[in-house]
């Protein structure tokens, strides 16, 4: 009898280790949440593999309640609420997909993480663990997802241990040779520490505050230079004009986050800026749900809201190159980088706007999982941030 509860037991805790470990936003563990399909498969029944699924995914999203509160100034409960929620699916794909028989397991698993990969379920599919393949097959590009999906197919049959061995030597061989892609040349990505104020406050000074850390960074060389998510507040006429008239007389290019009014909403963008003008340059697709993506609004008759773009504009024309654009939700979920990825992409540019995570580890998580990505397809990335 005791053995029946222990060994439930201490999977539910395995699963809660790998979480926290493998999601701890560092890159080269991110190998570590192969842990979890290996934990699934062993389960013996389904409820204790909804409970392992469960503490996986709650463990990997623990900095959630937290920042929620934090966002809206409210105490943790709201957080709470939201965590639990968006945990859900997670949990119900890989219990209702969870298989007693051997046989159907690797197919089973296979098609879970397909699930959880793309909308609607990959809306939330945070942690996913074929995130890992840019540790463990750097440069492989598609090549590296195919043998990574392979290998999690072998992780849920019997012969997992032979698997995880070579998946581990891999991992080994990787973590010492590992180089971080390198900036794409000429471009510059800027770190602000601005807090809440970043988009919520818009006055002339902040625009000129925002332009003199522009002309600093193109005085050091750099022909394009990117700006976190939100940087320019709302993008109005007359931000535009400011923004041109200040570079009237050079050539820097600027890449910046800002908002704008649409019908029924708004949307997150990224804007284009030289001295010949500004233009969007894209428009998320996937927006954080909840936060800023509240589709619900429309079934009551309200407006408001950030609009998803699901699968538009995977990339984008900058000067004679392309890039794949990523704002900040976009770099915890599958679909968007690999949707650009299918159209062989120059570089990557990832921003955001993390400060209501400060005090847990979701920016570093995004940060660590765009690195991944860049480094499975052996593209440079440039990356800004505002905390």
């Amino acid at each position: 009898m005791c053995r029946d509860y222990l060994q439930p037991a201490l999977l539910i805790f395995a699963s809660i280790a790998i979480g926290v470990v493998g999601w701890s936003g560092h890159v080269l563990l991110l190998p570590v949440a192969l842990g979890f399909p290996v934990l699934w498969s062993i389960a013996r029944t389904r409820s204790v593999a909804a409970l392992i699924s469960a503490g996986y995914f709650l463990a990997a999203s623990r900095g959630l309640p937290q920042g929620v509160a934090a966002f809206y100034s409210s105490d943790i409960w709201p957080g709470l609420l939201l965590w639990l929620c968006a945990s859900l699916s997670f949990v119900a794909v890989h219990t209702v997909l969870w298989a007693g028989a051997a046989r159907a397991r690797p197919f089973r698993y296979l098609l879970a993480a397909v699930v959880m990969a793309i909308p609607p379920f990959g809306i939330t599919g945070w942690a996913h663990p074929v995130t890992a393949a840019g540790v463990l097959f750097p440069g492989w590009g598609w090549w590296g997802l195919g043998l990574m999906t392979a290998g999690l197919a072998g992780l849920v049959t019997r012969i997992w241990p032979a698997v995880a061995v070579a998946f581990a030597g891999v991992w080994l061989w990787s973590a010492a040779i590992c180089t971080d892609p390198k900036l794409p040349e000429g471009w510059r990505g800027v770190d602000l520490q601005l807090g809440a104020s970043l988009g919520r406050e818009a006055g002339l000074q902040r625009q000129r505050d925002m332009i003199a850390t522009v002309g600093n960074a193109a005085s050091d060389g750099a022909r394009y230079v990117v700006l976190p998510e939100s940087a320019l507040g709302f993008w109005t006429p007359t931000v535009e004009r400011l923004w041109i008239g200040a570079f009237s007389d050079g050539d820097a290019r600027v890449i910046a986050g800002a908002a704008m009014v649409a019908p029924g909403g708004y949307d997150n963008v990224l804007v284009a800026i030289d001295r010949k003008g500004g233009r969007i340059l894209y428009r998320e697709r996937m927006p954080v749900p909840g936060s800023m993506w509240q589709p619900w609004r429309s079934w009551f008759g309200e407006n408001g809201g950030a609009q998803a773009d699901f699968f538009a504009n995977p990339v984008v024309a900058i000067g004679a190159s392309r890039a794949a654009p990523l704002i900040c939700y976009e770099q915890l979920i599958v679909w968007p980088i690999l949707q650009s990825m299918l159209h062989d992409p120059d570089f990557v540019v990832a921003v955001g706007n993390g400060w209501w995570t400060e005090g847990t580890s979701i920016v570093a998580i995004q940060r660590a999982a765009t690195t991944a990505w860049a480094k499975l397809f052996a593209k440079p990335f440039v990356l800004s941030f505002n905390t």
